[in-house]
């Protein structure tokens, strides 16, 4: 298969002039498609998720006092964390929409609009997420991050998580949606 030399250009200068940079995971192969999967790829990916850690681990969004004064509306700390990321994330969404974005393989960033429904699975599914945030002291994000600092006990709220996620999945189709 021959490399079209031009197509490889055209979508690296779109994706820089998108605000993008050339994607590091997935350099193209030698017959022009994206390698995906590679080690240095997944490194890249593997240092990235440990500075989050870290991150999480000295901003202290991690720790369980932490999490109990928010729930008890005892510190601001947690919510100002929050806050800021829902803001970033709002910001962020505004100039994808806005720049067109591409993601690394050429495609247009979209967001589809949510079916609100009822809402009964937003409600319901957000109480049981803030439920087991309230028991564990932890949200999803950080657990790893927690198993990593030495709390081995997080073990065990992370094959819990996953054991729901797949239940979750195995019951989608008998669920009200």
């Amino acid at each position: 298969m021959e490399v079209d030399e031009r197509a490889v250009a055209a979508d690296r200068d779109t994706s820089i002039r998108a605000g993008g940079a050339a994607p590091l995971a997935a350099p193209r192969g030698p017959d022009g498609a994206r390698r995906t999967g590679t080690g240095a790829g997944l490194l890249i990916y593997l240092v990235l998720g440990t500075l989050f850690g870290v991150v999480l681990m000295k901003a202290q969004v991690v720790s369980w006092f932490r999490i109990q004064e928010m729930f008890r509306f005892q510190s601001f700390h947690m919510y100002g964390v929050i806050g800021a990321a829902i803001t970033t994330a709002a910001i962020a969404l505004q100039l994808i929409r806005r720049t067109g974005l591409r993601a690394g393989n050429g495609q247009p960033i979209t967001i589809p609009p949510k079916e609100m429904g009822r809402g009964t699975r937003y409600w319901l599914g957000g109480t049981l997420f803030g439920l087991g945030w309230a028991l564990v002291g932890a949200c999803p994000g950080p657990l790893l991050a927690l198993l990593g600092s030495g709390l081995g006990v997080f073990a065990i709220v992370i094959a819990s998580a996953v054991a729901g996620t797949w239940m979750y999945g195995a019951l989608r189709p008998r669920l009200p949606h």
